[in-house]
């Protein structure tokens, strides 16, 4: 594994032992930043990230070396927590990082977070549950953690396709690439959310 672009292009990073955590892969990684940063708006540069189950920190570190402004890490294992903060360190990451040590729904309710303008999020692909109470939690009670404009995208394996809609958050897009897929959501117009 390695940061695929930006101040950090070509950095190795470390991912944790075993298959309790599984990586997004790089090709997978640069299809996501590609989406994120094609066209007139570039959604990582001087954007709030935040990486829930984030594992090795790869996907937040991404962003971070593409220009972030910051970037919360949420991750509730030891082993993958002791590799992203690793990888943080191994790179001299301190500004612009918050490294939480708790679960992705305890986190969520915490007060006074965000608004973050991209949510990636990653879950174990055998917790399918956690796809539903996260992207619903983010879809409604916890819409006031989206900036405006705000793009949610979730990490899924490409058999197992995720809702259309979870609350408030609508899909815009689909990415597939081997196993992987990528569900990007945004915050569905009021008049097309009434119907």
């Amino acid at each position: 594994m390695r940061v695929i672009a930006g101040k950090y292009r070509s950095r190795p990073l470390v991912a944790p032992a075993g298959m309790d955590t599984r990586p997004t892969a790089d090709r997978l990684r640069e299809t996501l930043f590609n989406v994120l940063t094609q066209g007139a708006v570039d959604r990582v540069a001087g954007a709030a990230f935040l990486d829930l189950y984030a594992g090795s920190g790869a996907v937040g570190i991404e962003a971070l070396s593409r220009g972030g402004a910051r970037v919360t890490f949420v991750e509730h294992g030891a082993a993958a927590l002791a590799v992203l903060r690793k990888n943080l360190d191994a790179l001299g990451m301190r500004e612009g990082v918050a490294v939480e040590r708790r679960s992705v729904a305890a986190f969520l309710r915490r007060e006074g977070i965000g608004p973050f303008g991209v949510i990636f999020l990653d879950p174990p692909y055998e917790e399918a549950e956690e796809y539903a109470r996260t992207l619903g939690f983010l879809g409604g009670e916890g819409a006031g953690l989206l900036a405006e404009d705000a793009l949610v995208v979730a990490e899924h394996r490409k058999k197992d396709s995720l809702a259309e809609r979870y609350g408030a958050l609508k899909r815009v897009r689909v990415k597939e690439q081997g196993d992987a897929g990528l569900s990007f959501y945004e915050v569905a117009q009021a008049d097309s959310a009434a119907q």
